[in-house]
């Protein structure tokens, strides 16, 4: 821009001197006579411009205003210092004449460098000069060699590179091209290894193994980019690249995973697979499944494995430069856990095996649950044996999202108030459940219309009530008023209890029953529907002596009379399958014969769920 503004100045004195001149030789013109017709005006010589500068040439346009007594020689002068004289380098114009004006072309010389020019005129009577002009030359390219290629691996390389002429500008960028193909371009792939002048290095990583790459040097100043000569190398063979696939399928003593190669380094994949072991990163030192050779996926699966126990897995590729591994992936497998025992506020804290606890069966896979009853609010924890060690307490995760862990033996688990809970837990998505149930009995005996309550002895650990059935009524167990807990009796044997879809339970006689409904074993629930009698010498053991439900006193209670002393005892439905006897305090099954003390008339009660009886003579 600031050429642009001395061209412009130097063209407008350029006019205004032509035009002075052309005022000067009007008037002594038109003031000769002739006498003086021959008079010849000195040579006067004009540098009017500079045109197209480039980094080793430009145009300098000179004007010679009177020829004197005859200009033998023209053209232009320069160098770099002020004032130039046809003594330093000079351009002879040789051109046709066909005005004033001339333009000489200076080649040959230096990049950025400022150079003084003149016009000038030569005559017998002498050289004159034009006004003198000042321009620098344009900066050019970098100069600059490139560094051989060193320290070859199958995926880095060093080269460089040194800048040893900065062509006359300031170089703002310089590092190494590279590419696959001949004569790489910084508008590809390329290092960034500073600026300036003198030698530099260029690390080339994330290259491709067992590849032939090209490479140049560049630098980069005003005037555009440098390039050194190319340089070839090729890449060894690489390590392979290979990930480690998600573990699935996880049981007690087995779990799938796998990987997949997606680079084989530029060499072949002669084998691959899965190493494991019970330490973090194992290799194929230790134990490994083979999964063929090339790239592609494969799988893995993993056999004869300890329960409950960490283990870590790495997918494994080797080519010729070596054996690569995936990231390390852990993964647990499934507790042998059958037993969990419920260890909390409900019983000290007690983790012995005199806390209640949970099981899993067969039939219920792994999931673990039984019932237990809290007196009060609080919290508990899962143990799988008494030792509290983290592997084998569990708890809540701490999100109260019903997710186990056994992270520093987890979190309690809240209770959120006094009741009889169903606990469920599950080995295999470590998740847990907190079901409140209120058991009770719906049946026929009052349409279905209403719930009635069982009783929770906490000493037998089981339920009661004494109800008036009719012969071939049903009724049911039902543990949640939306039914989602309840149970009947599919194999009619009067015993077995079974989720949801059991039979509804019935009786063959119209009586007061005693009906016990036991869930104090895991996955094993029974119950009873018993009408007692007694049967003795009294009747001669022939016709039962049905009881009755007292209400008032809750004991099943008879009148009989006895002839003379004698023996008798107490059974249920008429039959022998269950039978009291021994001590009235403590009545046992199969226990001995009862005595009446006299003949009489006797009230007899009895309380069948704790086997406690008395005989009183009226």
């Amino acid at each position: 821009m600031k050429d642009l503004k001395k061209n412009r100045t130097m063209k407008r004195l350029f006019l205004y001197q032509i035009l002075g001149i052309l005022i000067t030789t009007a008037i002594l013109f038109g003031a000769c006579t002739k006498e003086n017709a021959g008079v010849k005006l000195p040579a006067r010589v004009v540098t009017s411009q500079f045109l197209n500068v480039k980094s080793d040439s430009v145009t300098v346009v000179g004007f010679v205003v009177a020829q004197g007594e005859g200009v033998t020689e023209k053209g232009v002068c320069y160098g770099t210092t002020a004032a130039p004289t046809i003594a330093n380098s000079k351009v002879i114009f040789s051109g046709p004449t066909t005005g004033a004006t001339y333009n000489i072309k200076i080649g040959g010389l230096a990049y950025a460098t400022t150079y003084y020019a003149r016009a000038y005129a030569t005559s017998a009577e002498g050289t004159v000069y034009g006004e003198q002009v000042t321009f620098n030359t344009l900066p050019v390219v970098p100069t600059l060699t490139t560094a051989a290629v060193t320290a070859i691996t199958g995926n880095a390389a060093v080269s460089g590179g040194a800048v040893t002429v900065t062509g006359g500008a300031t170089v703002t960028a310089r590092g190494v091209c590279i590419a696959t193909t001949h004569n790489p371009v910084v508008s590809g792939t390329k290092t960034s290894d500073g600026n300036g002048a003198g030698a530099f290095v260029s690390t080339l990583a994330s290259l491709s193994g067992n590849t032939t790459y090209y490479v140049r040097a560049y630098a980069t100043n005003s005037a555009g980019t440098g390039y050194g000569p190319e340089a070839t190398f090729k890449t060894l063979v690489d390590l392979p690249v290979v990930t480690t696939t998600a573990v699935t399928a996880v049981t007690k003593t087995t779990a799938v995973s796998g990987g997949a190669v997606s680079y084989d380094g530029g060499g072949t994949i002669i084998a691959r697979g899965l190493a494991w072991g019970t330490t973090a990163n194992p290799t194929t030192v230790g134990s490994m499944i083979d999964g063929g050779t090339g790239t592609g996926a494969f799988v893995s699966n993993l056999p004869a494995l300890t329960v409950f126990t960490t283990y870590h897995v790495r997918a494994y590729a080797t080519n010729s430069a070596g054996t690569a591994y995936g990231a390390d992936v852990s993964f647990t497998t499934l507790a042998d856990i059958t037993k969990f025992w419920i260890v909390g506020g409900y019983n000290g804290w007690d983790n012995s095996d005199n806390a209640l606890f949970i099981i899993n069966t067969p039939a219920t896979g792994a999931n673990a649950e039984g019932y237990v009853n809290f007196t009060a609010a609080g919290e508990f924890k899962l143990a799988t044996n008494h030792s509290w060690d983290d592997a084998h307490t569990f708890g809540d995760d701490g999100t109260n999202t019903g997710k186990l862990s056994n992270v520093g033996g987890g979190h309690n688990i809240a209770v959120p108030s006094a009741g009889y809970y169903l606990i469920k837990a599950n080995q295999t998505t470590m998740t847990y459940t907190l079901t409140k149930t209120t058991w009770g009995i719906m049946g026929d005996y009052n349409g279905w219309a209403s719930q009635t309550d069982l009783v929770y002895n906490p000493t037998p650990l089981n339920f009661s009530l004494a109800l008036h059935l009719t012969a071939g009524g049903g009724y049911k167990f039902r543990g949640t008023s939306d039914w989602s807990l309840n149970f009947g009796n599919t194999a009619g044997d009067g015993k077995t209890l079974d989720y949801g879809a059991g039979s509804n339970i019935s009786v063959n006689a119209t009586a007061d029953y005693a009906i016990t409904l036991d869930l104090s074993h895991p996955n094993v629930y029974t119950y009873s529907t018993n009408r007692w009698s007694l049967i003795g010498d009294f009747n001669s053991w022939g016709a039962d002596a049905d009881m009755t439900w007292d209400a008032t006193n809750h004991v099943f209670t008879a009148t009989v009379t006895a002839a003379a002393s004698g023996s008798w005892k107490f059974r249920a439905n008429h039959d022998w399958p269950i039978n009291f006897g021994g001590a009235l305090n403590a009545l046992a099954q199969d226990g001995s014969n009862l005595s009446f003390a006299s003949s009489g008339s006797y009230t007899v009660t009895l309380d069948p769920w704790t086997r406690v009886a008395t005989v009183t003579k009226n």
